[in-house]
């Protein structure tokens, strides 16, 4: 299974475990899946993150 999946599952269950229920929760699910997703993709070298990090740099 790739990071990518593993990672998605594992956000999933954390917004399970700390949501309570109703819309919030459902919003909470949906942005720890994407995180997770997103981390699990950087590690598996399908997403590079570090682009987000570097400075500009000069000319």
């Amino acid at each position: 299974m790739k990071l990518s999946t593993i990672g998605l599952i594992a956000g999933l269950l954390l917004a399970i475990a700390a949501a309570t229920g109703g819309w919030w929760a459902f919003l909470l699910a949906i942005v720890l899946g994407a995180l997770g997703g997103i981390i699990g993709a950087h590690f598996d070298g399908d997403v590079d993150l570090s682009a987000l990090t570097r400075g500009r740099g000069r000319g």
